[in-house]
This record gives C-alpha cells, sequence and structure tokens, in this order.
C-alpha cells in the first residue's frame, strides 16, 4: 500500500482525484478523509490529500505542483477535486473556472442549518454535490447525493484482548459509561457530567469517562465541570482523561457511550462505538437519529434536553444486560449498514460518472 501511495504522490499522470484538507487542526471532516482515503485506495481509486493535517502515511500533492494540474490525467480528460469546506470550494472554483484547469468540483455538505448566500453561491457552482444525511440535503437548494459515513471496522470492533476490558483500566466498578469528544458547551458535555452527578451514587457497578481535547477558549467551562464532579464527591467514578493517544480501546471497554451533542454536523462518534459492541445513548443532533435504533442499539433523546438523556442513561445503568444485548445489535447493525467500504464505493461512483 505504502509504494502504491507514493507512486500516485510523485506521477501527476496517474492522480485523478484530489481530495482536499485545508484546515490544520483535528476536526470531524478530518477524520473522514483520514478513514476514507486509504479504503478508497483499496478500492482503485488514485487519490491524493492537498493540505496539512494529515497522517505521513496519506499520498499527497503538494502545493507547489498544482500547476501540473493543467495536465490531464493519463485515462481522462479531467480530474475530481473533492471539497468538504468553503475555501476549498473556492480554490478548485478558480483553479477550474479563472485558470481553466480540467477539473470536475465535488462539494461534500454536513451542515444542518441554512447554508450563508456565499455558500450557496459556492455550492451552485459544483458539478456534483454529496449530502452526509437526510436532514443535511434538505438544506440544500441543489440536486444532491445522499452518501452517509461509514466506519472502518478493522479499526473500530469488539473487544479482543485482555486491555479491551474494563479490569484492564484499573478503574472502579463492572461497567464503564464514556463520552468521548471536545469538551465544549456544544458537544454537551455538561448533560453528560451532570447526569452521572445524578446516576452513579444510586449505581455504584458503573464509572464514568470523559476522553477529550480541552481548547484555551472552553477551558473555564472544563474546569467549571472538574469542580461539579469534586463537589459531589465522584472524583474517583468521573474521570476527565483528556486527549488519549488512542481512543479505541475505550470504546471497546464501555458498556454503554454516550453521544450528548446540542449541535453536530455527522458524527461518528456513535458508529465507532456501536461498532466496538457498546450501546449508545445520543441526542437527535446531526445525522444522530439515523444512525442508531432505539430499542434495538440504543435511545435517541431530544438535543439539550439534560432530563431526558438522564432518564434514557438510566435504563441501562439499571440494566447493564440490557446494555450488553443491545451492544450486540449494534455491531451486527453497523457491519450490515456502515461499513466504510459502502461510502467509499458510493462516493466512487460520484466520481467515475464525473470521469465520463
Amino acid at each position: 500500500m505504502r509504494d502504491r501511495d507514493s507512486s500516485h504522490a510523485t506521477d501527476l499522470s496517474e492522480i485523478e482525484v484530489i481530495a482536499t484538507n485545508f484546515k490544520r487542526r483535528l476536526s470531524g471532516v478530518t477524520s473522514t478523509i483520514v478513514q476514507l482515503i486509504p479504503k478508497q485506495i483499496e478500492l482503485g481509486c488514485h487519490i491524493v490529500t492537498l493540505g496539512p493535517g494529515l497522517p505521513e502515511d496519506l499520498p499527497k500533492l503538494d502545493w507547489a505542483r498544482l500547476p501540473g494540474l493543467w495536465m490531464k490525467p493519463r485515462r481522462h480528460r479531467v480530474r475530481v477535486w473533492h471539497a468538504r469546506r468553503n475555501n476549498e470550494m473556492l480554490v478548485g472554483l478558480l483553479l477550474r473556472s479563472v485558470l481553466r484547469m480540467p477539473l470536475k468540483l465535488v462539494f461534500t455538505s454536513a451542515a444542518q442549518r441554512r447554508h450563508t448566500g456565499y455558500t450557496r453561491w459556492l455550492i451552485r457552482r459544483m458539478d456534483a454535490v454529496i449530502a452526509t444525511n437526510a436532514r443535511s440535503g434538505s438544506f440544500l437548494e441543489v440536486p444532491h447525493t445522499v452518501i452517509q459515513h461509514g466506519v472502518d471496522l478493522k479499526l473500530f470492533h469488539p473487544p479482543e484482548v485482555p486491555d479491551d476490558r474494563m479490569a484492564a483500566t484499573g478503574l472502579p466498578g463492572t461497567y464503564l459509561i464514556g463520552c468521548f469528544g471536545r469538551v465544549r458547551h456544544q458537544k454537551g458535555t455538561d448533560l453528560f457530567v451532570k447526569a452521572m452527578i445524578e446516576l452513579l451514587p444510586r449505581y455504584p457497578d458503573w464509572t464514568a469517562v470523559i476522553c477529550g481535547r480541552v481548547t484555551a477558549e472552553h477551558r473555564s467551562f472544563a474546569d467549571e465541570l472538574v469542580k461539579m464532579v469534586a463537589d459531589a464527591g465522584l472524583t474517583d467514578r468521573i474521570r476527565f482523561l483528556g486527549e488519549v493517544n488512542d481512543v479505541r480501546p475505550w470504546y471497546r471497554r464501555a458498556t454503554l457511550y454516550v453521544a450528548p451533542s446540542r449541535n453536530e454536523g455527522f458524527g461518528l462518534t456513535p458508529l465507532e462505538a456501536m461498532a466496538s459492541r457498546t450501546a449508545v445513548v445520543a441526542s437527535d443532533a446531526g445525522a444522530y437519529a439515523e444512525l442508531v435504533v432505539p430499542g434495538e442499539t440504543g435511545a435517541i433523546v431530544p438535543a439539550g434536553d439534560g432530563e431526558a438523556l438522564t432518564k434514557a442513561i438510566a435504563v441501562y445503568l439499571a440494566n447493564p444486560e440490557q446494555a450488553l444485548e443491545q451492544g450486540e445489535n449494534a455491531v451486527r447493525h453497523v457491519r450490515s449498514e456502515f461499513a466504510l467500504e459502502k461510502e467509499a464505493t458510493a462516493i466512487g461512483d460520484i466520481y467515475r460518472r464525473l470521469l465520463g
């Protein structure tokens, strides 16, 4: 795979798709690209990335080589420029419509709100538009294809080794409940913490962990949550782990995962949890309601409703066997409906149509 990646990055005549990533810091969009590109290559797509913040083993196109895009690829008359942000659409538009490079432009939209006039103007100039879920598609004013994100089932899988078990953490209790992602108001971290403060004294077999980065602008928010936990005397049972090197084992150690976001673009964490054999309680933000099957793989509650979230979690804390059973259902559901291959294949169909 690495040898093939290297050939893609050095031979412009072989490059057929350019996946852009113009944001240095990790985001949900970046995570999607990191998972998707290797699978697209595996399926035969001649694709490279353009931009910072991506792993070194992904095939890359240097900015200095952009003039080479005037040359057509060996097998087609055009290339595909795949954008997921406004600035990426704009650069693609300049290259195609001003510099007359042979490009077809694709935009993937995850936003669940009415787009600004500027964004709508850009979207209307795309050759193809993808929505990551039905709700995102409802805000688009152009023809589009709904392609839901998938999850890499090789990376996210049920427990296999002792380190994948709750016992390996050294934390108290028998069962683990997790909430992963950036610690901030938008992500509903406070709703999860308040639910844990209310519930854990009644369910001593459970311990909660919060994994995720705290940025400078949200430091006071996070500090207040830590203080609330300390004041409740639950420091040992509600743990803030910060940004962990690898979150995947924590999914496998958890019996229940909570995704309490107030708003979200798509939101991959419920899929990652379910692929790890973990039941999920999620808000209806983003695409969560399209991922979780209520009563079978978890529960869905209204976004921002702390009382509803607490009640939904309590059902599983009172009956861990129900969480374990729904975790088993979740694995089957994700493997059937949300394998990464399914997403990569559907996007590949868009590419092939544009490449002609």
